[in-house]
């Protein structure tokens, strides 16, 4: 089974951009195998996403946003339920994995399945019924039953206090890869936290480095702008001169003709 995940490397939504690195690094951080499709630089790629998103999945506009998750033809969700599936430690569920050994999702998928197998069904008889006496409470039972539970209850405390000490030691060394793979998931998440942060400061330095050279551009703008419209007046000056001129040498001309 192959995890799909549908992204687009050239979104200009930073909040696009921040939910993609936090579904990839923490399956990264998880070391689940999963493939990245680009749906910015291939249509098909997008119509397939678009295609095969359920359509109670998608929201009012029809449009599924990235990221969005399969499990190879099935759909899993999208970052929001992701994240839901990632706070109730209930990740390889969302993704129709099986959660490894000593992890809290295997250990929660034990405890559920002990629940529901907590009752053990009743055996029928050789004849198909069934046994009329496992409906009637304990304490309504005759003295014959009573006489084998506690024989086989004493049976069952002999044979523990035989393997006691080898359940003890198996217990401690499960709960001792427990702690462990409990450790590695808490730290898959803390690395994916600081990521996200490392990604939104650099996202806040360029942020701050394009304010800042539309600032320096505003300037140089202005300043030619002071420039152009200082040319213009001495331009404007040296025109006046010239017809100054020109009206002097006209005037004299005339006052010698006249002469």
């Amino acid at each position: 089974m192959v995890i799909k995940v549908f992204l687009a490397s050239s979104s200009g939504s930073t909040a696009i951009k921040k939910k993609q690195q936090d579904v990839v690094g923490f399956l990264e951080a998880l070391k689940v195998d999963y493939t990245q499709l680009d749906i910015a630089c291939n249509e098909e790629n997008r119509m397939w996403m678009r295609q095969n998103v359920p359509v109670d999945k998608k929201p009012t506009n029809g449009i599924p946003l990235p990221p969005q998750i399969f499990n190879e033809d099935s759909y899993c969700g999208d970052y929001d339920t992701f994240f839901d599936a990632k706070e109730d430690n209930s990740v390889y569920a969302f993704l129709g994995l099986p959660p490894p050994p000593g992890s809290k999702e295997a250990e929660q998928a034990a405890k559920v399945l002990g629940v529901e197998n907590g009752t053990p069904a009743e055996e029928p008889k050789a004849d198909g019924s069934v046994d009329a006496s496992a409906e009637v409470p304990v304490e309504e039972r005759n003295g014959d039953a009573h006489g084998e539970e506690e024989q086989a209850a004493d049976e069952e405390e002999v044979e523990g206090e035989g393997e006691g000490g080898e359940e003890e030691d198996v217990a401690d060394e499960e709960t001792a890869g427990d702690e462990a793979l409990a450790e590695e998931e808490e730290e898959a998440v803390e690395e994916t936290d600081e990521q996200a942060n490392a990604q939104e400061e650099d996202e806040q330095e360029e942020a701050d480095e394009d304010r800042e050279e539309e600032d320096l551009q505003s300037e140089e703008e202005e300043e030619l702008r002071q420039l152009e419209d200082e040319e213009a007046e001495v331009q404007e000056d040296e025109e006046e001169e010239e017809e100054e001129e020109e009206e002097e040498d006209m005037e004299e001309t005339q006052e010698e003709e006249a002469e």
